[in-house]
């Protein structure tokens, strides 16, 4: 027990966790230590009420304790939760997470990060769609869902695997005349093997599948227009179709509800996140769901241990498929 008015130190939770000052150092510095001890150093400083000085601490060892996270935005529920994922593990590391949203503007991703380097941040984890490649030598950084360069780890979900596994689902609940829909940026990036894993998948089971992308600036008015066209002639030209993002799967699902078809009986819809309902926590499509806590947790060691620890340019983490109501395997329908 701590005598009335004493602020506690690193000692007197090195004592009520039952470890070494040395273990509490290393936990509130951001080094590696045991799930298990990180978790019984934590639990004694929030019964003891116990907070690291992390400006003061950033002084004496010439850093700060802050990594950049650089986000086009928040309103795409994957950013949000990676937003949140990044927050919560660099915060159990001792640091604090300074976020920076973009609109993906490549002006605004070279401003931020410029300012990331007046700020003296310990390192950035960056989301960009810049045309050029970020200039960060010098800097601690890691890529998601983009490879920069063979000395910038780039970590993302397994989105060829994920193609793949859509396209497996699809064929086998019985689908004859899949489609893989894209919007999204001219950026070349990871994203963009989720096409080519289906694409793959189908040809591996000589299924003759179809693949239509089209640019972010109008790509939603250009799959209406498909769509659109397709009634024209009579009725849908796909029974199954795999979409890039869980929000193109949803404008999909509820554009054909509108023209009367139904989902998932006469048309299966798959989409990429794993984005959940708000309040109910379903899944609001069939869909590969992306691993973000890991992808997350996978950033977060990179770059808090960026002198300690090499890796390759790229970390493609395995997601897995999800029903939600869109496919013909369980749950609800999802027609709206």
């Amino acid at each position: 027990m701590l005598s009335s008015g004493k602020s506690p130190t690193m000692k007197d939770v090195a004592r009520e966790a039952g470890v070494s000052l040395g273990t509490v150092s290393n936990v509130f510095n951001g080094a590696h230590v045991g799930r298990e001890y990180r978790q019984r150093v934590e639990e004694a400083a929030r019964r003891l009420g116990y907070t690291v000085n992390s400006y003061a601490r950033g002084l004496r060892a010439d850093r700060t304790n802050t990594v950049a996270v650089i986000l086009p935005g928040l309103e795409s529920m994957f950013f949000a939760r990676m937003a949140n994922a990044l927050c919560r593990e660099l915060t159990l590391r001792g640091y604090r997470m300074q976020i920076v949203t973009t609109e993906y503007s490549p002006e605004a991703e070279a401003a931020c990060i410029q300012a990331v380097r007046q700020s003296m941040v310990d390192g950035i984890i960056g989301l960009t769609y810049s045309t050029g490649m970020p200039d960060v030598e010098g800097i601690p950084y890691v890529s998601i869902d983009r490879v920069i360069s063979p000395s910038i780890p780039c970590v993302s979900s397994d989105n060829y695997g994920g193609g793949v596994l859509a396209a497996r689902k699809l064929l086998e609940l019985g689908c004859k005349r899949p489609l893989f829909l894209r919007v999204g940026s001219h950026i070349i990036g990871e994203t963009d093997k989720r096409g080519s894993g289906f694409m793959a998948e189908c040809a591996n089971q000589n299924v003759e599948g179809t693949s239509l992308r089209f640019l972010d600036e109008n790509g939603r008015e250009e799959v209406i227009r498909l769509l659109d066209e397709q009634f024209l002639r009579g009725a849908p030209a796909y029974d199954g179709v795999f979409c890039s993002t869980d929000m193109l799967a949803v404008t999909v699902i509820r554009y054909l509800a509108r023209r009367g078809v139904r989902v998932p009986e006469d048309v299966q819809v798959i989409g990429y996140d794993g984005t959940r309902e708000f309040f109910s926590g379903r899944y609001v499509c069939s869909t590969i769901v992306q691993p973000v806590q890991q992808m997350a947790e996978t950033c977060v060691e990179l770059v808090t241990r960026w002198s300690e620890t090499s890796s390759s340019a790229l970390i493609a983490i395995p997601g897995f498929f999800a029903p939600g109501g869109s496919t013909r395997d369980g749950g609800r329908t999802n027609g709206q």
